[in-house]
């Protein structure tokens, strides 16, 4: 498999240090207290039914001492971490992967690599999740529990405003649409706005890079207007927008899809329907889009199976949002046209998610992993064939198409992604968050970091990143 000429970024690098320092454990101590006020939910409620219902309280009492092992494991986790412990193997959970992950941890373990502070970064956060996940699956009345998911339901609550505001500029597009399909010119101008509302909500909703935010400061950063996306375009340091869009407008009426690989959940995957609904209902260029989450909570905020559904269902509920005075009736009535037409995309399907189609379990699994995703044609096969059949895979945020690895600023793109480079069109939109960065002017770089600013990690910058498929003669 493919060896990048760089090593990864690991815990002794700036970024990497606060995350094992500081952000971790911050989301370990957020899973304890959650799972402890639900303990104690359930402790008032077994006393309530404990003469009435005896059954129901025993069962109560069972999940109540299993959630308080959990507690032990995760406290026991977070006090190894802080000590640069070494990683322990995944328990057998009977869930996937446990044999990957644990081989890979042999041989950081051979190679002296295999603790806190001396695993490669990108290895170290994926493991965790995974041992987390095991952690709940060894539990009976709690396998399967996602600790993530009141937290990702508050944050996609406080963002009624901003997608009320959006369905109705959805709307609005109605009265263009015969106008728009047969006008690439204003169909590249909405489509490069499109981009850029993906981009900058990415930075806003990834909930494990997020510690404090209120619902004023989330309606605050969600300025959807023209003139605030035109400022936020200077702060894209590799732009392929053009590219994109040159690609996009060779595949006119041929029933093209798009495959997306999904980040966050609540509104960034809000934003992503939005995207997609704009290629497939308002261009010739697409005609089905199928979404790729990930199959088990994931860095906090990224897209589950559960997630997918919830969304639809809390999007057409007239009552998930709380009360805003900047929702009107009319712009309620739009949020419910433009989703019904999605579950209606989604029983038709032209909305399809990868879990659902053959084999699709089982590739889906290659997101969860701990490798670059360059490494994909080989580890996983049938996904590599099915992402080679699509008219362009769009990426959102994800730095495993790097690798994590030091590359210098100035590669390629195409470099740095490795054997994946032309193995189907490439569209990675991402906010900069973590260290690696490729594609970047030297110059651009090198002035960024004399004015002192953090622009690898901040999530004020952005990559728009674009490579083709290969033209099979």
């Amino acid at each position: 498999m493919f060896q990048a000429p760089y090593p990864p970024y690991d815990p002794t690098d700036p970024a990497g240090y606060d995350t094992v320092v500081k952000r971790w454990p911050i989301i370990l101590t957020n899973i304890i207290d959650h799972v402890h006020r639900l303990l104690h939910d359930m402790t008032l409620e077994a006393q309530q039914v404990r003469e009435s219902d005896v059954s129901k309280a025993e069962e109560l009492s069972k999940k109540t001492t299993e959630g308080q092992e959990i507690i032990s494991n995760i406290s026991r986790l977070k006090y190894r971490m802080a000590r640069d412990h070494e990683l322990e193997n995944i328990p057998e959970d009977g869930d996937i992967l446990v044999a990957e992950y644990n081989a890979e941890l042999e041989s950081l373990n051979q190679a002296s690599h295999d603790t806190w502070f001396t695993a490669p970064w990108l290895y170290a956060e994926c493991y965790l999740y995974r041992l987390i996940r095991a952690y709940f699956n060894q539990k009976t009345h709690w396998r399967g529990f996602d600790p993530f998911s009141n937290q990702k339901e508050e944050m996609f609550k406080n963002s009624g405003a901003a997608i009320h505001q959006i369905a109705t500029t959805m709307h609005e597009l109605e009265n263009e649409k015969v106008k728009l399909q047969g006008d690439p010119d204003k169909l590249e101008v909405l489509f490069k706005e499109m981009i850029q509302m993906c981009l900058w909500f990415v930075c806003i909703f990834d909930l494990s890079l997020l510690t404090h935010l209120s619902p004023s400061d989330i309606e605050h950063l969600q300025t959807v207007g023209k003139e605030a996306q035109e400022a936020r375009s200077g702060f894209i340091l590799k732009d392929d927008q053009g590219a994109v869009w040159s690609h996009i407008k060779t595949l006119a009426n041929q029933g093209k899809r798009l495959d997306f690989v999904l980040d966050n959940a609540g509104f960034e995957l809000f934003t992503d329907f939005v995207f997609a609904d704009f290629l497939v209902t308002y261009t010739p260029y697409f005609s089905q889009v199928v979404f790729h989450p990930k199959l088990f909570p994931w860095f906090v905020s990224d897209v589950t199976p559960t997630d997918f559904a919830n969304t639809i269902s809390s999007l057409l509920s007239t009552t998930f949002f709380p009360p805003n005075s900047a929702t009107s009736p009319d712009s309620a009535a739009h949020l419910q046209l433009m989703v019904t037409r999605w579950k209606k995309y989604i029983d038709e399907g032209i909305f399809v998610l990868a879990t659902d189609i053959r084999n699709g379990q089982k590739m889906t699994e290659f997101w969860n992993g701990p490798w670059p995703y360059w490494n994909m044609n080989e580890l996983a096969p049938e996904l590599g064939q099915w992402l080679s059949g699509s008219g362009l895979v769009i990426f959102k945020g994800d730095l495993k198409l790097a690798g994590d690895v030091k590359w210098p600023v100035s590669t390629q793109f195409s470099t740095a992604i490795g054997p994946l480079a032309g193995s189907f069109p490439l569209l990675s939109l991402r906010t900069n968050k973590a260290d690696v960065a490729v594609g970047i002017d030297e110059k651009v770089a090198e002035s960024l970091d004399k004015k002192g600013e953090k622009w690898r990690v901040s999530g004020k910058y952005a990559l728009v990143s674009f490579f083709p498929g290969r033209i099979i003669q």
